[in-house]
């Protein structure tokens, strides 16, 4: 099962209808804080967050998923428009599992990698 983090509706509605085309059970929130509530009531194989989100980020949700001994090795892949270096850097150090560029986005790549990590 995944968790699709993403507060844009375009692409948590794109990314839920890929991973359920494959096959997975997919729950959604729309921010770090609801995604973390879902967590606590549903447990998941798997986040797929954006970065830039009101309320909680993708990269402050990741660190709180590290620091919550129930869900430390949950693997979590940061799906997002920024793309420096600087900021892959920010979201690996702060325990992401993978990180994916939204300009290059390819559904093959995005399924490869959570197959890979769960």
């Amino acid at each position: 099962s995944v968790l699709v983090v993403d507060d844009s509706i375009t692409t948590r509605t794109l990314e839920k209808n890929i991973l359920e085309a494959a096959g997975f059970d997919v729950t959604t929130a729309t921010d770090g804080l609801q995604a973390l509530n879902r967590l606590d009531n549903k447990p998941v194989d798997i986040v797929v967050s954006d970065v830039q989100m009101p309320n909680m980020d993708g990269i402050s949700l990741t660190r709180a998923i590290r620091d919550n001994p129930t869900h430390t090795d949950l693997p979590v892949i940061l799906v997002t428009s920024l793309e420096s270096r600087e900021d892959q850097e920010n979201g690996m150090n702060a325990g992401a599992n993978a990180y994916i560029v939204k300009r290059g986005f390819d559904q093959a790549e995005l399924l490869s990698t959570i197959r890979q990590l769960i």
